[in-house]
């Protein structure tokens, strides 16, 4: 979550959601971006119909904002069934996901979000779940307690996460396909912040569709929001069309820089600067900025290793010669304080 993001009411993060939805694609063919992955998901769709199969298991992984939930989405509609949406943190009792389970038809998806944040228990009743389509239950306790076994119909599961090396070793093996999602090229980029405006009747120019495009950090989800923001913008500053010089001036004032970083990615680099340029462990980082440990490693550092800004040793965190230069910091090798220019 960007720092800008954390600044709306509960009401403007809920009507971003529902916005969210209506932009989202409905069938793999509208789906921008992700090229393999879509061709890799096309052929296992097909082959589960021509079949009259329910498809097999999917992981999706990758960053936030790529487009997990949307595919979860998009594998439901194209199947023509229907999808449960869960998460793992929401799932905290074994009965929970039965529940869930046992209120599934045949072929329909579940979606789990968070896959990795599923407790161990409730991972138990899962196993058998996705491997026999079976649940086992235990009746009664002490000596006279027994297990019998429901049959459940054929379902799908797709989980996604944002953690795969925190999934147990079980859990992962019982997906049948497993994609990375990446960062999108400015090209794919461009074509969302088009479809996206279109959809939301929003006049824009070239110039002002570049302009956002690459500030979004190659994510959707981004994209997104900085086009509503900057169409709120537009609407109160200009008159109500986006140009380039439009789309500029909100994104700097919402702090958002030509790479896209925000006040949180600068305050981070700035962190481990500050500490010679590190190596600094992550729970430094974190205290030194105000952010959980986990926030800045899923949702910052993906972004900041991908532009180069950013290394990850067994000690610690790096910043690179790129990150200083973008600082406007001189580099004077490792270990080094830094001096302004």
């Amino acid at each position: 979550m960007s720092s800008h993001s954390r600044t709306l009411s509960p009401q403007q993060r809920g009507e971003d959601v529902t916005v969210d939805t209506a932009l989202r694609p409905q069938t793999l063919a509208e789906l921008i971006g992700q090229e393999r992955v879509k061709e890799n998901l096309g052929i296992l769709i097909e082959a589960a119909i021509g079949r009259h199969e329910a498809l097999d298991h999917v992981l999706l992984y990758g960053p936030p904002g790529l487009g997990k939930t949307t595919i979860a989405h998009l594998i439901a509609n194209e199947l023509g069934v229907n999808i449960r949406v869960t998460a793992g943190p929401a799932i905290e009792r074994a009965g929970d996901l039965a529940a869930i389970l046992t209120n599934l038809r045949q072929s329909d998806v579940l979606f789990i979000d968070e896959v990795h944040r599923l407790g161990r228990a409730v991972e138990e009743i899962l196993y058998p779940a996705m491997e026999d389509f079976a649940l086992d239950i235990v009746i009664g306790k002490g000596p006279g307690a027994r297990s019998i076994r429901l049959k459940l119909p054929r379902f799908t599961v797709v989980g996604a996460t944002t953690r795969l090396a925190l999934l147990t070793a079980p859990l992962r093996t019982r997906f049948g396909a497993v994609y990375r999602l990446d960062f999108y090229s400015l090209e794919a980029m461009r074509e969302i912040v088009w479809r996206g405006a279109r959809l939301l009747e929003v006049p824009i120019e070239e110039e002002g569709v570049a302009e956002i495009s690459r500030r979004a950090r190659g994510t959707p989800r981004v994209a997104l929001r900085l086009l509503r923001r900057v169409r709120d913008f537009a609407q109160v500053r200009a008159d109500g069309a986006i140009t380039g010089e439009v789309a500029a001036a909100a994104l700097e004032l919402l702090e958002i820089d030509h790479l896209g970083l925000d006040d949180i990615d600068r305050r981070v680099l700035a962190a481990i600067i500050k500490f010679g340029g590190g190596p600094v462990g992550l729970d430094t980082i974190a205290a030194s900025v105000s952010e959980e440990a986990d926030t800045i490693m899923d949702v910052y550092e993906p972004y900041l290793l991908q532009l180069g800004f950013l290394e990850r040793t067994s000690r610690g965190r790096v910043a690179t010669p790129a990150a200083y230069g973008h600082l406007g910091i001189n580099y004077e090798g490792p270990h080094e304080q830094p001096r302004l220019i």
